[in-house]
C-alpha cells in the first residue's frame, strides 16, 4: 500500500506557526544553579526519595524509586550536593515531592556509558534496561515505556508505530530530534519491535517536516521491515487511535488499547530514549524542549536538564520582546497555561509557548448557531454541541448515552467554533462529574 498523504476522518488543518522554531537546531539549554527533580513526572504512582538532605549525587544517578507497577524511577540531571526534599507545584498544576540539589559544575556521570549490541538481549533485558532508565512517553502522556512494551497473555503484536506527527501547532522538539538523530528513531523502533516480537515497524510523520522525512527515510534506508509512512498534516493527527487507522487502516475498539488489535505507538522521542537506554545506558535525565511563540525573544530548541526552573529556560531565550499574555507548557490546544514561572522542567515537556496580549485575549462567546462545525470535525465522531449542553444542564446520563466519555479532549471543537464557545472545557467538566458520581457508587 502507498504510505503518502495517510489521514484520517474529522480534524482540523489549522495554521500551526512551526516556522518560528523549526530552523532551530538543538542547543544545550541553561545550566541551573540549582535543579529542583520532581518524583512524580508520570502516568501512575509517585517515586519515593533514595536520597537524603546532604547527599552527594552525579548526574544519572536514581534518586527516586519506583515501587509500583505503573511508575517510572528519577534520576538526577546534575551532579551535586541534595539541599532539601520538598514540596512543588508541577507545570500540570499538581503538588508533588521534589528533590532539589546544588549543582556543583562537575558534571559527574552516576552510570556506566556503554554502546551494547540490543539485539544479543532478552525482552526481559529490554524490558527492564527501559524501566532502569526512567524512559516514560515524551509525547505529553507520560505512561511509563516499560510498561507499554510488555505484551499480554493472547496479544499478539505485529507492528510498531513511531508517532512522529507531532501535530500540535507550534512545537518542533521532536522534529528537530528526528532531523538530529534519525537513526536513534529507527533504532529505539527496532528495540520495541524486538521486545514485543512485532514484525512491521512504521514511522509517521506529519507532511509538513520534509527534512526530518528525508532524514528517517535515509536512517532505514536499508532497514526492510521499518518504513516511513508519511502522513497529512492535519490536527489531531498524533491522537494514538488516529495515526493507528491512518497508518494500518485498523480501529482501536471503545474501551481497549492498540495492543488489542496487535498495534503498539510510541513517540518519537520516546524511541531516541529507549536507544539512549538500552544501547548506551543513558537514563533520562534531560528533555529537548522547543521555546517558542510571538512574545519570546530568541525562539530555540533546547536541551534541558529535567528540574530547570522555568524562569531560567525563559531568561536563556532572552526573555520576553513584549508583555506576554500567556505561558503555556505543552501545545496550545492540549497544554497546561502558567500561572507561575517557578516549576522545574519535568520529563512530558515538549515546548514553552508565549504569547502576546493580542493572541491570548479570550473571545466574547455567543450562543451556538447550530453550524454543526463541531460535528463535522471531531475526529472521534461526537456531536460536541450537545454534549456541552448535557454537561452545563446536569444531565450526566444523557451525556454518557452519547459517549462523552470517548472525547480526547483535542480542543478542535472549540477552537473552529464560530460562537467562541468552550465546548471542550464544559465536556472535560461533564467527565469529572461522571467520574465523581462513578467514585460515589
Amino acid at each position: 500500500m502507498s504510505l503518502e498523504n495517510l489521514s484520517f476522518k474529522g480534524g482540523y488543518h489549522m495554521h500551526d506557526f512551526k516556522e518560528i522554531a523549526n530552523n532551530c537546531p538543538i542547543e544545550e539549554g541553561p545550566v541551573p544553579a540549582i535543579v529542583e527533580i520532581a518524583l512524580h513526572q508520570h502516568i501512575g504512582a509517585p517515586c519515593l526519595p533514595l536520597v537524603e538532605k546532604g547527599d552527594v549525587v552525579k548526574v544519572g544517578q536514581k534518586i527516586g524509586e519506583a515501587k509500583a507497577t505503573i511508575s517510572a524511577p528519577v534520576h538526577a540531571s546534575v551532579s551535586g550536593t541534595v539541599l532539601e526534599i520538598k514540596e512543588i507545584t508541577t507545570v500540570a498544576g499538581f503538588k508533588t515531592k521534589a528533590v532539589v540539589i546544588e549543582n556543583d559544575g562537575r558534571n559527574e556521570l552516576g552510570y556506566e556509558e556503554k554502546n551494547d549490541d540490543y539485539t544479543l538481549l532478552s525482552a526481559e533485558e529490554i524490558i527492564s534496561r527501559v524501566r532502569e532508565a526512567g524512559v516514560v512517553g515524551l509525547g505529553g502522556a507520560g505512561f511509563p515505556t516499560s510498561v507499554k512494551l510488555q505484551t499480554h497473555p493472547g496479544e499478539k503484536i505485529e507492528e510498531i508505530i513511531i508517532n512522529g506527527a507531532e501535530c500540535e501547532p507550534f512545537l518542533t522538539s521532536d522534529q528537530v530530534s528526528m532531523e538530529t538523530y534519525p537513526e536513534k528513531v529507527v533504532t529505539g523502533c527496532l528495540i520495541a519491535m524486538q521486545a514485543m516480537e512485532a514484525a512491521k515497524g512504521y514511522i509517521g510523520i506529519e507532511d509538513n517536516k520534509p527534512n526530518a522525512i528525508d532524514a528517517v527515510k535515509n536512517a532505514c534506508a536499508n532497514v526492510p521491515n521499518v518504513e516511513v509512512a508519511v502522513l497529512k498534516t492535519k490536527y489531531p493527527q498524533g491522537d494514538q487511535k488516529r495515526i493507528v487507522q491512518a497508518i494500518t487502516n485498523k480501529v482501536i475498539p471503545s474501551g481497549v488499547h492498540g495492543t488489542a488489535i496487535g498495534v503498539q505507538v510510541f513517540n518519537a522521542s520516546t524511541a531516541i530514549a529507549i536507544t539512549d537506554a538500552v544501547v548506551y545506558g543513558k537514563p533520562l535525565y534531560e528533555k529537548v524542549v522547543t521555546m517558542t511563540g510571538s512574545a519570546i525573544t530568541l525562539p530555540k530548541n533546547i536541551r534541558v536538564k529535567l528540574g530547570t526552573p522555568l524562569i531560567e529556560m525563559l531568561e536563556f531565550c532572552n526573555g520576553f520582546k513584549e508583555e506576554p499574555g500567556k505561558i503555556i507548557v505543552g501545545g496550545p490546544m492540549m497544554g497546561e497555561s502558567q500561572f507561575s514561572v517557578v516549576s522545574p522542567s519535568v520529563k512530558t515537556m515538549g515546548g514553552v509557548i508565549v504569547l502576546n496580549k493580542e493572541q491570548a485575549q479570550e473571545k466574547p462567546v455567543s450562543p451556538c448557531i447550530k453550524c454543526g462545525k463541531c460535528v463535522h470535525i471531531c475526529p472521534v465522531g461526537l456531536e460536541p454541541l450537545f454534549l456541552q449542553s448535557y454537561s452545563l444542564n446536569g444531565l450526566l446520563e444523557e451525556a454518557e448515552k452519547n459517549h462523552i466519555m470517548e472525547c480526547i479532549e483535542c480542543g478542535t471543537c472549540s477552537y473552529v467554533c464560530p460562537a467562541n464557545r468552550p465546548l471542550v472545557e464544559s465536556i472535560k467538566n461533564g467527565k469529572r462529574l461522571i467520574r465523581a458520581t462513578q467514585k460515589a457508587r
